[in-house]
């Protein structure tokens, strides 16, 4: 399938926000680390980006089963240059409540059984994660947030579990105590392999739900609620932090392979 122009700007999240984009195809695109989700190709305010559904189009890939992987190097490979993530969180800290907007500062890994990295082999590669998310569409997203109104939650700390199943009351506890603020199962490894790709990248998370012991239960049906809710919010806060971006990257992102490898 013909493909409209690579894209520089891609976005990653839930299923619907590719009606973001004007006249968009879709494509599927071929990796050494096997098919990811289709990515559609389109446009937002004449800059050409791309949307890859993380879970696939109908939402049917569980956090642990996503190809990783194969996504961001299908961005890679379509010219992408800076990702907007977004995901749904379950809150830790008691100040955040469900439907509030968190842009995360800093990560902790949790997961156990995710491959975590490109560079099984030669070069010894040890990227640096001391931003752990690029500053520039960091800036862009608390800035879009703030001009249309929202507040914004911009120094969490997230933690990022295996899935599919929810964390413990004990392990949330855990989690509070090393300092965590929100908690999901998809942050990672997505922001490490795209750093390792140079490719720059910032999530934008919305509250669920509290996280066990916050609150009495889980359910998918509150989840998906929040989510129709804060939809339109996160459609306008994403095309306003697109159209602010420079032109040029001037973040470590970029060249985050100059000085990490043996």
């Amino acid at each position: 399938m013909r493909i409209l122009s690579k894209a520089k700007v891609a976005i990653i999240g839930g299923s619907g926000l590719e009606d973001l984009l004007k006249e968009a195809e879709t494509i599927r695109v071929g990796t050494p680390y096997g098919l990811p989700s289709p990515i559609y190709v389109g446009e937002i305010d004449e800059e050409t980006v791309a949307f890859l559904p993380r879970h696939g189009p109908r939402h049917a890939v569980p956090p642990h089963q996503v190809n990783y992987h194969a996504n961001i190097f299908a961005l890679h490979l379509l010219g992408v240059e800076r990702v907007f993530a977004t995901n749904a969180v379950g809150g830790l800290n008691k100040r955040l409540k469900p439907g509030a907007l968190v842009i995360p500062i800093d990560f902790v890994d949790f997961t156990k059984l995710r491959k975590g990295t490109f560079y099984d082999s030669s070069p010894v590669t040890h990227v640096d994660m001391s931003k752990p998310y690029c500053l520039e569409i960091r800036e862009a997203l608390i800035t879009a947030t703030k001009d249309i109104g929202e507040n914004v939650w911009d120094d969490a700390v997230l933690a990022c579990t295996e899935g599919p199943r929810y964390e413990t009351p004990a392990e949330v506890k855990m989690l509070q105590c090393l300092g965590c603020d929100v908690v999901g199962m998809t942050g990672l490894p997505e922001a490490v392999l795209a750093r390792e790709m140079e490719i720059c990248y910032a999530s934008l998370c919305y509250v669920s739900n509290m996280a066990v012991g916050l609150q009495e239960q889980q359910t998918i049906s509150e989840l998906t609620r929040i989510g129709e809710e804060k939809k339109l919010i996160i459609r306008r806060l994403l095309r306003k932090a697109i159209s602010s971006l420079p032109n040029a990257r001037s973040c470590v992102c970029s060249h985050a392979l100059e000085d990490a490898q043996l």
